[in-house]
């Protein structure tokens, strides 16, 4: 496959034996060839890693938070008004105890809560309570880039 091995005949007139001589050569295009086709792999899986419930999020003009060390635990409310704990829906009012429980085993008092920009305020905030009754008092809300930046210039 890469190694091989050279052989060279003796030149004196009582040189009976032909030697054999390692070739020093590595053959890398196998190495290459498999090294592409991980990048296209892992190209294409990284954009399914992420929570994939489709949500309109507004826009913002704000920096988006530092990361962790941990995977992030997403709250998401859909334009029904369906509450999705990383992507499995959860009905109201099981919201809180499924909350304390998963905030046991946590480390991180983390939550990011994805809410879709048509409805209305309120139910985000009720949500909101229940992730800070739930143990979750770090909530970040997850907006999308390039919205007004309310300083007379948009984004």
């Amino acid at each position: 496959m890469g190694a091989g091995v050279i052989r060279k005949q003796g030149r004196g007139k009582h040189s009976r034996r032909t030697r054999s001589q390692p070739m020093a050569e590595i053959n890398v295009t196998p190495f290459v060839d498999v090294m592409l086709v991980l990048l296209i792999i892992f190209m294409v899986a990284a954009p399914l890693l992420t929570v994939g419930v489709p949500v309109e999020l507004p826009k913002t003009a704000a920096n988006p938070l530092p990361g962790e060390q941990e995977e992030p635990l997403t709250v998401t409310v859909t334009s029904d008004g369906t509450v999705l704990i990383q992507t499995t829906p959860t009905p109201l009012d099981q919201l809180v105890p499924k909350l304390r429980a998963i905030a046991v085993e946590r480390e991180s008092a983390r939550v990011y809560l994805r809410a879709d920009g048509s409805i209305p305020y309120e139910q985000v905030v009720q949500v909101m309570g229940a992730l800070n009754a739930g143990g979750f008092s770090d909530i970040g809300l997850v907006t999308d880039i390039g919205g007004p930046t309310l300083d007379g210039q948009d984004g």
